[in-house]
């Protein structure tokens, strides 16, 4: 009976946001939250791999990087006005071109190197051996648990952002996979209500009202971000249930080990996405901005 009620009130309360936002006519839809957990392209919420691997985000950067190799061939000024049209009605519109100030450049590019070195001699090794051992529908389904105990991250910032259909998708997406996904560990909602998780964080929050990345940053392990995604993962800590294990030891160990299932579940992209960029370091930066400027406007 008490698992019923608690079902109740989350797919209640979900109902009642989601109404509220079809009803102000809110457009926001609900995206699929990147997370391949590679040492290197991980800012700890979202990833850049995917889309530095396909999209406009790719493009743009890999359109700069070919560049720098060929010779620039003279063009028709209707040529031109063909490649732009042509590009803009593939993607919705213009490839804008993203930017940030990177004046700590050498530490930068050696954290970098750091995160890469760590990634193949560490990270990867032990994921490969734990992805021998534990079969792939385990691993998602741990990779589900945790997406859904992180649930009051996304809650919290579609919230913040007044995105309130996502808000209550995301409520009625923990009351539902709680329940009837037995923890969390299947993801019921998107299989079988075609509920998607939205990817709201406090970084996203703070692009939203204005506030501009300011400054590159590669952490270490964590590895690309800026001033205000950094200021942004420290908030997205409190929201986080599994900081507030006992002791920090623990809580150290559960990050690591959901970090190890993350990247099991994609071996291979990074060093897919390394061998996109001419220039690695370059070509990721502008990937992760481009790619948390669209998280942003969406």
């Amino acid at each position: 009976m008490a698992v019923k009620n608690v079902f109740g009130i989350f797919l209640i309360a979900g109902v009642l946001l989601v109404g509220s936002a079809r009803a102000e006519g809110n457009p926001d839809q609900g995206l699929e939250t990147w997370e391949s957990g590679k040492l290197g392209v991980w800012n700890g919420t979202t990833s850049v791999s995917e889309v530095a691997l396909s999209g406009p985000a790719y493009e743009a950067v890999s359109e700069k990087g070919s560049v720098a190799n060929e010779e620039a061939a003279p063009k028709s000024e209707a040529a031109t006005k063909s490649e732009a049209t042509s590009e803009e009605g593939e993607t919705g519109e213009a490839i804008e071109e993203v930017t940030i100030a990177d004046p700590i450049e050498p530490v930068n590019r050696a954290m970098f190197q750091f995160n890469d070195k760590f990634y193949f001699w560490v990270l990867k090794p032990v994921a490969r051996g734990y992805n021998a051992v534990v079969p792939e529908p385990v691993r998602i389904s741990v990779k589900n648990f945790f997406r859904n105990v992180e649930m009051p991250i996304r809650f919290v910032n579609s919230l913040l952002q007044g995105k309130f259909k996502g808000a209550g998708t995301e409520l009625a997406r923990f009351g539902i996979n709680t329940t009837i996904g037995v923890a969390g560990f299947f993801d019921v909602a998107k299989s079988k209500f075609d509920l998607n998780p939205y990817d709201k964080d406090f970084g996203q929050t703070l692009g939203f009202y204005g506030m501009g990345g300011l400054m590159y940053i590669v952490w270490p392990i964590l590895g690309p971000s800026t001033v205000r995604d950094t200021i942004g993962l420290v908030g997205d800590t409190f929201l986080n249930p599994v900081s507030y294990i006992s002791p920090i030891e623990a809580a150290i160990g559960v990050r690591a080990y959901e970090q190890i299932n993350k990247t099991s579940l994609e071996l291979g992209t990074y060093e897919d996405m390394k061998a996109a960029f001419l220039e690695p370091y370059i070509g990721i930066r502008d990937a992760y901005i481009q790619h948390r400027k669209e998280l942003i406007k969406h």
